[in-house]
């Protein structure tokens, strides 16, 4: 099987395969297709037109005052924190040539759900997968510890925002490998409703 394959639209949606961000190597996104990729992105479900989202790009330049971020931000996570866990906060933030920080940034005390709105922040981070391998790249979309750290998030969100997820783009180094997906008997049912 061809993983990411862009022969078709239905070909790509039916072989879409993130990749692993320590493994992503130059190019990158130039500037205008990473332009046209946070479009695409946008373009996703949004009741009430709410736009409860942001986008936050971290470009290469940036990445050691990331990784100097982690540094101080990660005692708090883990007061034991051993040498070999600030090595891997500091290659996290090195990993891949381009980094975007989706924030969800709902809009409170609107008639439109924040359940919802979380929702379409969801749908915009899968849109901008899916716009990346469409584009011949590979994402991949991570939380762990810095999308739940109070010091990260005062550093990228607004009061009230939080962080969806660090989506990291690149050119896969390795060939990329299919993960075990659902059966489709284990996921999906029938309705019956119920009897009085």
């Amino acid at each position: 099987m061809t993983l990411n394959d862009r022969s078709s639209t239905l070909s790509l949606l039916e072989s879409r395969r993130s990749g692993r961000p320590r493994d992503m190597v130059a190019p990158g996104p130039s500037d205008e297709d990473l332009q046209r990729i946070l479009t695409i992105a946008a373009r996703t479900p949004d009741h009430g037109k709410l736009a409860p989202w942001r986008f936050v790009t971290v470009g290469t330049n940036k990445r050691q005052a990331l990784a100097d971020l982690l540094a101080r931000a990660l005692p708090a996570h883990d007061p034991e924190a051993t040498a070999a866990h600030f090595a891997k906060a500091l290659e996290f933030a090195h990993q891949a040539p381009t980094l975007v920080v989706v924030i969800a940034a709902p809009v409170e005390g609107h008639k439109i759900p924040v359940w919802e709105q979380q929702l379409s922040c969801g749908a915009v981070a899968m849109n901008l997968l899916h716009a990346t391998h469409a584009l011949g790249f590979v994402g991949g979309w991570i939380t762990g510890w810095a999308a739940y750290s109070e010091r990260v998030r005062a550093a990228f969100c607004e009061p009230g925002e939080r962080i969806a997820g660090f989506l990291f783009l690149g050119t896969p180094r390795l060939p990329l490998e299919e993960r075990p997906r659902p059966a489709l008997e284990t996921i999906v049912r029938r309705w019956t409703p119920q009897t009085d």
